[in-house]
């Protein structure tokens, strides 16, 4: 081997201790499956990498011009100190240690649910498996949820896949849509500022991402205008298969009007395009006059011209709303008007991952099917869901009012979600040889302990930089993060002007 290397002009091998020649990997970077690498995950980057490093140094007694790091990176309620609600977290002891079934301090409606969960279960134990498109009695508390949600709209529970969060649901999605080559190849719509899943989950199947933008003037308003213009521009070079819609809006807080998602419906009939809706935020809605419209309760009042004929599939979550609960990694996708063959083959799909995480697809039984008036659990999760929502609103306009009052921030109202994305004016010599935005969010995270994430890592019109922070922190905590961030901008725009 190291003749042959020789003559070949190569540099010889390296030999281990015992004079044999290790084996080459059989996987590098140069032979790994290269759409991986295309994959990038802002939320999770190199800031919030930093960020765990800065609190290990904290922890070592490494003096720091902060004493805290505060993660505003993430939609991660419970880390930001959400209180989850009480009954969930009720049913869901029971139904790991059924033993607590016996204990008198667990109230009856909590002990019902748990044995009403359990007896769908193999063996009546939550570690079995479950089918997998998930429990069946779960789906079908999920479709009775959606007909009370939607005013009546009929609601098949075979129409309903349990899945491992939002996010699996909407990957599994996009695996059924991609396909062709070269011109041929899926193209799918996508929101800028869009949620990293989406860019992040074209790059690894190797779909083609056509940019639509929201209109950051009126309050991240979607054009139908600008749908065209992204659609008639994406046919040159790929098949333009799907939309998606996040409302409401993931990175922008905006919820859509009715008259917005009717047009929206309208175009996709009109295009052939398949729409994917993202309603992981439908509870939270904050603003006065904004309200959250499902996609198919409205598809449905639009009549059969639509009802009959646009294909959709929805997508909800237990890990935000009032909830919170993203570890347990619940969800649910509904599917409208697809090709039998096709579901077939969506059903085999999500058979080769088992199922759902079990405990996840409790957690989604109780959000569908929460305690009702007259039981003993009723007055306390009404008391807290209200709670929540309300503590949410209020850091909503919070957040709005003290970005707005500083020079070169710009904040538009929070109407819904969990985040605000604002608009920031970065000197010029501020550009030091990589994303002004990712420059100055590093920069923060050095001086301040704040994690926020740069605009670039969501997509933004070229010229103007932004970063997301979530709204979670506790108010006072949120306070603080504010106004230091309000100090840091005008420190940092001094600097560099």
């Amino acid at each position: 081997v190291v003749l042959s290397a020789t003559r070949r002009g190569l540099p010889k091998p390296k030999m281990s201790e015992n004079g044999v020649v290790p084996r080459a990997k059989v996987l590098t970077i140069d032979t790994m499956n290269p759409t991986v690498k295309n994959v990038e995950y802002a939320v999770r980057g190199p800031i919030v990498a930093r960020a765990v490093e800065l609190e290990k140094e904290l922890s070592e007694g490494m003096k720091k011009p902060f004493a805290e790091v505060i993660k505003a990176n993430i939609g991660d309620a419970h880390a930001m100190g959400q209180q989850p609600i009480t009954f969930f977290r009720q049913v869901l002891a029971l139904c790991s240690y059924p033993e607590l079934l016996n204990d008198s301090t667990f109230p009856e409606d909590a002990k019902s649910r748990a044995r009403r969960i359990l007896q769908s279960c193999g063996g009546n134990s939550m570690g079995s498996y479950s089918a997998s498109q998930g429990i069946d009695s779960v789906r079908q508390d999920v479709a009775r949820y959606i007909e009370r949600r939607d005013g009546g709209v009929p609601c098949d529970p075979d129409d309903i896949y349990l899945t491992t969060g939002a996010s699996d649901g909407i990957m599994t999605m996009l695996k059924l849509l991609v396909c062709g080559e070269g011109v041929t190849r899926t193209g799918v719509m996508i929101s800028i500022p869009q949620y990293p899943l989406y860019s992040a989950a074209l790059a690894e199947l190797g779909a083609v991402q056509i940019n639509y933008y929201l209109n950051e003037e009126k309050c991240w308003s979607l054009d139908i205008s600008e749908l065209q213009r992204a659609l008639d521009e994406a046919r040159h070079h790929c098949n333009p298969r799907a939309l998606c819609i996040i409302n409401p809006g993931n990175p922008t807080g905006q919820v859509q009007s009715r008259e917005c998602i009717e047009d929206v419906i309208r175009f996709a009939a009109k295009e052939g395009l398949f729409l994917m809706a993202d309603e992981v935020y439908q509870d939270n809605v904050y603003a006065d006059g904004c309200q959250f419209h499902s996609f198919k309760k409205v598809l449905f009042e639009m009549g059969p011209e639509y009802s009959d004929t646009v294909e959709l599939a929805s997508f909800h979550s237990t890990s935000k709303c009032y909830m919170g609960e993203c570890g347990f990694r619940g969800g649910y996708m509904e599917i409208i008007n697809m090709d039998d063959e096709v579901k077939a083959q969506l059903t085999k799909l999500v058979s080769v991952r088992l199922c759902p995480p079990v405990p996840g697809q409790a957690l989604m039984d109780l959000v569908v099917n929460p305690p009702q008036p007259g039981e003993p659990s009723y007055d306390n999760f009404i008391k807290e869901r209200t709670a929540t929502l309300s503590a949410l609103a209020e850091k909503a306009k919070l957040t709005e009012q003290i970005l707005n009052t500083v020079h070169g921030i710009s904040c538009n109202p929070v109407q819904g979600a969990m985040y605000s994305f604002p608009r920031i004016i970065i000197p010029e010599k501020a550009d030091k040889g990589q994303q002004p935005d990712m420059f100055y969010c590093m920069k923060m995270l050095e001086e301040t302990g704040i994690c926020l994430v740069p605009g670039s890592g969501f997509g933004q019109k070229d010229g103007t930089y932004h970063f997301r922070m979530t709204i979670l922190p506790p108010r006072d905590k949120l306070q603080i993060l504010l106004n230091k961030v309000k100090e840091f901008h005008q420190k940092f725009t001094k600097h560099y002007s």
